[in-house]
Formats: C-alpha cells, sequence, structure tokens
C-alpha cells in the first residue's frame, strides 16, 4: 500500500533545473522553497517513463529529505566552520601594520558591516527561495553575464580557500614534526588527503557535526597562543614595541594589506545562500548571523589585541607563529582539526554548486546512488588536487589572504549585498521615507567601501606579492624544502 498522499494535482512532472523535479500538490506550502516541502508528500508516484520509474522518483524524494534538515543552531556551525581559521590567524599582523586603535576599528567595524550584509542576502533568499547558490541571486540583477561571471568567482574563490588551508597545513605539520630531511611536498600530499576525507560527506546537516570539533580546536589554540605570549611578554626583560597608532612608516600599501587581511576573517557571507538552501526553516537565519558575527567581533578583536600587546610588531602570520616554537607545536598540532575542517567545507560548497549546474535534472545531483557518489567522490579529488597546486604554486600566507580578500570577497560581502538592497529588496523609491533614505546611504557606502577593497587592495596584494619575490622571500614552486616555509 502506498504511504503516498492520494490528493496529487499533477504528475508526472520533468525534472526542473532548480530543484530536480516538478510536481504540483494542492494546499503546498509557499513560505519556503516548495519544490523541497512538495517531494516530502508527493514525489514519490511520479513517473517518468519506464520500468524503475518509482525507484527513480524514490531516489529523488530521498535526496531532497537529506538536503532539508538544517536548523539555525547547525547553520550558526557551519558559518562558523567556513570563518573562524585562517582569518583568526591574520588578525594580530594586521594590528601590527595599523595600530591598535585602527586595529580595533576595523575588527569592530568591519564585522558590523559583515552582520548587515549577511543580513540582506538572508532577506534576498527569503524573497527568492528558488536561489540555490550565490550566483543565482546575481542573476535576479545581471541576468545571464552575471550568473556565468559570479559562477566563476565562486568556485575560484571557494579553490583557493582549500589552497590556503592546504598550505596552512603543510606549514603546521612541518612545525609540529620538526624534521627538515621530510621533503615539504609529503605534508602538502597529507594536508590534501585529510581535506579530501573530510569532504566527502555531502550534505551541510551532516558536515555541522564536525563544526563543534573545528570551534573548538580554534579556540583552544588561540587561548594557548594568548596565554603562552602574554607569559612570554611578561618574563621578558626587553619590552614589548607595541603601540596604539599606526607606525610612522606606515604606507596606503601596507594599510589596504592589513586591512584585506581582516576583511578575510569575514568572509562567511560568499556560502550563506547555499546553506540556507537546506534550512527547514529560513527564516532562522537572523539568528544565526548575529551569534556569529558578534562570536566573531568578540574573538578577532581579543585575539588580535591581546597577542599585538604581548608579541608587538614582530608577530607572525599566521599568529601560532609567535607563541614560541615549543608551544607553537602544541598548538598547531590542536589546530589541525580547524586548518583541515574548515578547509574541507569550501570543497563541499564548490562540489555541489558544479554538480547542481553539471545535473540539474538528474537524481545524480543527490549523492545517495553508486552513480551519484561515484560523481561526488571524483569531483572532489578534482578540486583538491587543485587546491594542491595552488599551494604549493604560491606559498605567501598574507599575500594570498590578501589578493583573495580584494578580488572576490570584496565583492560577495560588500557590493553585491548592496546591489541586492537596491535592486531586490528595497521596497519604493530609495527617499520614500526616513527608512529608505538611511539604508540607501548605508549601502551606497557599504558599495563604495567593497569598490575601495577591490581596485586599492588588489593593487596592495599584487605589490607584496612582487616585493616578496624581488627580495627572494618566497620559496620557488613545488620545493621540498621544509626550512622554506618558517
Amino acid at each position: 500500500m502506498s504511504t503516498y498522499p492520494d490528493r496529487v494535482v499533477q504528475a508526472p512532472g520533468p525534472l526542473t533545473e532548480s530543484k530536480g523535479y516538478d510536481h504540483d500538490i494542492e494546499s503546498a506550502p509557499s513560505s519556503h522553497n516548495q519544490s523541497k516541502e512538495g517531494s516530502k508528500a508527493g514525489s514519490g508516484i511520479e513517473k517518468y517513463g519506464g520500468g524503475g520509474d518509482l525507484d527513480r522518483s524514490t531516489t529523488v524524494h530521498e535526496g531532497e529529505q537529506r538536503y532539508n534538515r538544517l536548523g539555525w543552531m547547525k547553520l550558526t556551525t557551519l558559518l562558523i566552520v567556513e570563518a573562524i581559521a585562517l582569518g583568526s590567524l591574520s588578525v594580530p599582523s594586521a594590528f601590527a601594520s595599523v595600530g591598535m586603535v585602527a586595529g580595533v576599528l576595523l575588527c569592530v567595524g568591519l564585522g558590523l558591516i559583515a552582520i548587515y550584509t549577511s543580513y540582506v542576502i538572508g532577506q534576498v533568499k527569503m524573497k527568492y527561495p528558488h536561489i540555490e547558490h550565490y550566483a543565482d541571486a546575481v542573476k535576479l540583477i545581471w541576468g545571464r553575464f552575471g550568473y556565468e561571471l559570479t559562477g566563476a568567482m565562486f568556485a575560484v574563490f571557494l579553490v583557493l580557500l582549500v589552497g590556503s588551508h592546504t598550505l596552512t597545513g603543510t606549514i603546521a605539520f612541518i612545525r609540529i614534526v620538526d624534521d627538515p630531511t621530510i621533503c615539504a611536498l609529503v605534508w602538502g600530499v597529507i594536508s590534501a588527503i585529510i581535506l579530501f576525507v573530510l569532504a566527502v560527506p555531502p550534505s551541510f546537516s551532516e558536515f555541522a557535526i564536525l563544526g563543534y570539533i573545528d570551534f573548538a580546536s580554534i579556540i583552544i589554540a588561540i587561548g594557548i597562543t594568548i596565554i603562552a605570549t602574554g607569559i612570554n611578554a611578561t618574563n621578558s626583560d626587553v619590552p614589548v614595541n607595541w603601540s596604539a597608532w599606526p607606525p610612522a612608516d606606515m604606507t596606503l600599501q601596507s594599510a589596504f594589506l592589513s586591512t584585506t587581511n581582516i576583511i578575510f576573517a569575514y568572509s562567511f557571507a560568499v556560502c550563506q545562500f547555499s546553506f540556507m538552501s537546506e534550512m527547514h526553516t529560513p527564516s532562522d537565519y537572523v539568528k544565526s548571523i548575529w551569534s556569529l558575527g558578534l562570536i566573531e567581533i568578540f574573538i578577532y578583536t581579543l585575539t588580535g589585541a591581546l597577542i599585538y600587546r604581548f608579541v608587538g610588531t614582530d608577530v607572525s602570520s599566521p599568529a601560532l607563529l609567535s607563541a614560541g616554537f615549543k608551544v607553537s607545536r602544541i598548538a598547531f598540532g590542536i589546530a589541525l582539526p580547524v586548518i583541515f575542517i574548515s578547509g574541507s567545507i569550501n570543497s563541499v560548497v564548490v562540489g555541489r554548486y558544479i554538480i547542481t549546474r553539471a545535473f540539474p535534472n538528474n537524481p545524480i545531483r543527490y549523492t545517495n546512488t553508486k552513480a551519484g557518489w561515484a560523481v561526488w567522490l571524483v569531483m572532489i579529488v578534482a578540486i583538491t588536487v587543485i587546491a594542491w597546486v595552488i599551494a604549493e604554486a604560491i606559498p605567501f600566507f598574507n599575500a594570498l589572504l590578501g589578493l583573495i580578500s580584494s578580488l572576490f570577497i570584496s565583492g560577495f560581502t560588500f557590493y553585491f549585498p548592496a546591489l541586492f538592497w537596491f535592486q531586490l529588496v528595497r521596497e519604493g523609491k530609495w527617499n520614500a521615507s526616513a527608512k529608505n533614505i538611511a539604508l540607501s546611504v548605508l549601502n551606497a557606502a557599504v558599495f563604495c567601501i567593497g569598490l575601495a577593497i577591490l581596485g586599492l587592495g588588489t593593487w596592495a596584494s599584487v605589490v607584496d606579492i612582487k616585493d616578496s619575490y624581488s627580495a627572494g622571500e618566497v620559496r620557488s614552486p613545488f620545493t621540498c624544502s621544509a626550512e622554506s616555509y618558517a
């Protein structure tokens, strides 16, 4: 006896680009993605033609069920995994470049802007629930060109993030093992393998379980670093060289490079559409972004200020290197989970995006069949290999973070959300009310900030990379020398 409802208005329905199938059920919920809710009730009796039609529709039904389990707490966990990792390790060096006061203002100010732009992204998702990834939203304002451009930006950005985590994993293993006779490429390959294994779960709800380990890992590692640097500063006979104000030799280039490192720490907006697509109650997203935003502001400001105060202008990036050799080995060991979990979630997001585009009308996209799993594993392997190549070819930490921030986060966190508000969220003319005027000014300012980061930040990062090569501070690509990572 069938367990599916009797009242079906239209069956069968063709597979659609947005969700993989189409059906029309009376009184279907409209507050979220109708195809998701409808699949719980009716997808099981759709006919596609052929003897295995029921099996195929059941596969689709089970797939939709699997990708509709995310609550606001798990969303917060996923956003923490996405955001609080490499960014926190680069903030203290940014403080050293711009001074204590400017560093605190940047951490708090940019954090509040990131919360607001993520709120706008959530508004767009609620208004247009068919959006699955960032490129879908840009398509609404820029058409097909914007869709393809942003899709490429989205994929390249996330692969670069995986590459950054591969690099950090290599640095961590070299420091932990402390055996310069071992070829550095070995640690790079091991890092890539770990990133691949952790990226195997295709559902964000399943992946969120790792988020608790991730968060505990980075908090403990940062805590050890703060305590160790504080003890070193207390026991040192030499006063710490720190300042509340920017150093006299600060240049526009160094200031913007430091700013982009802080911006990198607030890069959670890029995956928000993807994560919200799995929420069973998407209106709860506001709780998630406020929870994450305030946690980030607190952690980054405290980490940057304390480690800079204890170490001074000589603070390293990543900051764990500033704890002293022995302590940094322990801190890196504890930080291994966050390095690899936060890196692998980017593989999952970009893998889901590519498979959704490549198989819009095929149950393969749900990764619950042999063919689906085969395609998924091949995709994750390809992403990981590309990321490893990037990590070996571009082995400079700060400059890489700055370049990524300038080229991509400037759009995903700043000017795209501002455009979303003007073209998709705003109700009435910009001057129709005091609220509209205030929000218009705010979003115009956010848009200009994004363009400034895109232009000046990219310039600062390119100059930094060029100067590093000229000074011989960058090792050769694909080198075995462990000392070159010091």
